[in-house]
């Protein structure tokens, strides 16, 4: 796999040229160290014109390497590689066009943005347009049913950051993931708190409005990275196999102001599936098949996963109602690699407890959605006392938290 990855590397990176990359890299270096936006835009037209894919990935790539940013000057230096960026991306050639059929992921993906520009042109505008003149009761109403539709963006964002981000992570690509997962959580965040000062209104009009008029902008640029940098990436990449893969994981995180995406499968009728044998697993307590070893670990009325040494995730139990929605796409992925950019600290210092000895468990306890969340993990040892991995469990206590007096008979 790894050869397989290298090679795919190459045939990315290996069409751009060094002299245009360190032209391009001292043009956005002079971006971030602060030089007039539309002085560094006249000198790209000048001496790029148009820029490519393959070097656009290679750009942001170096950058995401390089960068000690804060998150305030990611939001910036971001926004302003997008305003100089547009329109000056070649399309690249492609023998055909997937994306074009109703169903494969990207048409969804193209299909939710129309909705979402639609819902912010059509609503979201209007009704602040109506605010800013009276922050009357009904206009605050308004806006506040246009944010709880526009909230569904999570899904779209969710089904990028764990379907789309780890394939593109296989080939070497990790410009575009690290930085558009922070942009994106910019926008949830920005919707949310949004949402929060009109629930509870004090009269601060220009906060609420300074916010929105944010998220939107933002939102309108996140989708023209998408349909001119991210799925093009995707598309000149991934295998049709991997599409399928994609399309078929999609129903379990859900989709955006759309009720559900075409059915698409690959022109080849069939995925490349591995087979599970019907043999048995021999305990020290006992003997299972590996159909009810999987039946078992599915039933428990908690979510499991477990990662590696190595910090790769190698297993997700598959219950009827997942607390957090996991995909298959996580396998063999690293786990900094699954949580938002902002959270990987947290991990990566949990982690370096458990592989230390200094800590066996860790405990959680969150708020999420309608749910009183418990997260516990566990640093799994061997008979020797080395680690060999962490397990984390989650489970919903609300049930448990509502329990009083004693039962004893059968319902």
């Amino acid at each position: 796999m790894s050869e397989m990855i290298n090679n795919r590397e190459q045939d990315i990176y290996g069409k751009v040229q060094p002299e245009r990359l360190a032209l391009l890299k001292q043009i956005f270096s002079d971006l971030q160290n602060g030089k007039d936006v539309d002085e560094v835009k006249a000198d790209f037209a000048k001496k790029i014109g148009k820029v490519t894919i393959e070097e656009m990935s290679q750009l942001q790539h170096d950058f995401s390497e390089e960068s000690g940013m804060d998150l305030s000057e990611v939001k910036r230096i971001y926004s302003q590689h997008t305003e100089i960026l547009k329109g000056a991306i070649a399309e690249p050639e492609l023998p055909n066009k997937p994306e074009e059929l109703r169903g494969h992921p990207v048409h969804t993906f193209k299909l939710e943005n129309r909705e979402i520009a639609n819902l912010l042109d059509d609503k979201v505008r209007l009704h602040l347009e109506q605010f800013e003149k009276e922050d009357s009761p009904e206009n605050i109403y308004k806006l506040l049913e246009d944010l709880n539709l526009l909230l569904d963006i999570d899904k779209h964002y969710s089904r990028k950051e764990n379907l789309i981000f780890p394939y593109l992570e296989k080939y070497g690509i990790f410009g575009p993931t690290t930085n558009m997962w922070r942009i994106d959580d910019f926008i949830r965040d920005s919707i949310k708190d949004a949402k929060k000062k009109l629930q509870n209104y004090n009269g601060e009009k220009l906060a609420v409005v300074d916010n929105i008029l944010y998220f939107m902008k933002e939102i309108v640029d996140m989708i023209y990275r998408e349909e001119t940098i991210l799925f093009q990436m995707a598309l000149m990449n991934f295998t049709e196999d991997e599409w399928g893969k994609i399309a078929s994981e999609s129903d379990e995180i859900g989709f955006c102001l759309i009720e559900s995406a075409a059915k698409w499968k690959p022109e080849r009728k069939e995925l490349d599936e591995k087979i599970i044998s019907d043999g048995y697993i021999k305990f020290e307590t006992g003997v299972l098949s590996l159909k009810q070893l999987e039946l078992l670990l599915n039933h428990l009325p908690v979510d499991i996963t477990f990662i590696d040494k190595d910090d790769v995730v190698r297993y997700f139990s598959h219950g009827t109602e997942r607390i957090f929605a996991r995909t298959k796409a996580v396998i063999g992925r690293t786990v900094q690699n699954c949580h938002p950019p902002r959270s990987v600290h947290v991990v990566e210092e949990l982690l370096r407890d458990f592989k230390s000895g200094e800590k066996d468990c860790e405990d959680f306890w969150i708020k999420f959605r309608d749910k009183y969340v418990y997260i516990r993990y566990f640093a799994v040892r061997d008979e020797n006392g080395d680690y060999i991995g962490t397990l984390e469990f989650t489970q919903n206590i609300d049930p448990i938290k509502a329990i009083e007096g004693e039962k004893r008979i059968l319902s």
